[in-house]
């Protein structure tokens, strides 16, 4: 008989690693399997990084995988970034701008990027920084690529750095109303 791969979408919380392992032996960190009882060989397609949130797609099965990492796939992400960002530096995000990558310099390719109003989500457990720090504000980015820190890298290289990023869709998926730290299994993935 052959077994029936399963899928789920999770609402990632701040602080959690994209993973089921540690494999840091000095400082114990949260893993998604504190979240739900996923089965077993679940695995988490691409990742979200400690400080990152949103939407996180699992599955057993290691194709489907792939091909979301593609860069064929859209993800799109709403950024804090510290200070009032200008139109230049969305105008630079659009069309790519030089990152390290790998202890080399890295032309990210061309996506999409505007600002945003305030996207209201629930304050996070860790408290960004207080208004007296100055002002900041929000971006929506659309990217296909998926490099280490590649959006909080982006908005450093144009003068913002990134104070909260939320991963908001992948492909067609949507992080929608799902509550943080919610897990919701899925049919298929399309």
């Amino acid at each position: 008989m052959v077994e029936k791969h399963r899928h789920f979408i999770l609402h990632k919380p701040w602080g959690y690693l994209s993973q089921f392992i540690n494999n840091q032996t000095k400082r114990k960190k949260k893993l998604l399997g504190e979240l739900y009882n996923f089965p077993k060989d679940t695995m988490a397609i691409g990742r979200l990084d400690y400080a990152s949130e949103g939407l996180l797609l699992l599955t057993t099965d290691g194709k489907i995988s792939a091909e979301i990492r593609s860069n064929k796939v859209e993800k799109e992400y709403y950024v804090q970034v510290d200070g009032i960002i200008t139109q230049e530096a969305i105008f630079n995000l659009k069309n790519g701008v030089e990152i390290g990558f790998e202890g080399k310099k890295y032309a990210t390719k061309p996506g999409k990027a505007s600002i945003i109003n305030d996207p209201k989500f629930p304050l996070r457990s860790q408290k960004i920084r207080d208004d007296r720090h100055g002002p900041t504000s929000w971006i929506s980015m659309t990217i296909t690529e998926g490099k280490f820190r590649q959006v909080r890298k982006m908005t450093a290289a144009v003068g913002f750095p990134t104070l909260r990023l939320i991963r908001i869709r992948i492909g067609n998926i949507l992080l929608d109303d799902l509550k943080v730290g919610s897990v919701k299994e899925m049919n298929n993935f399309n």
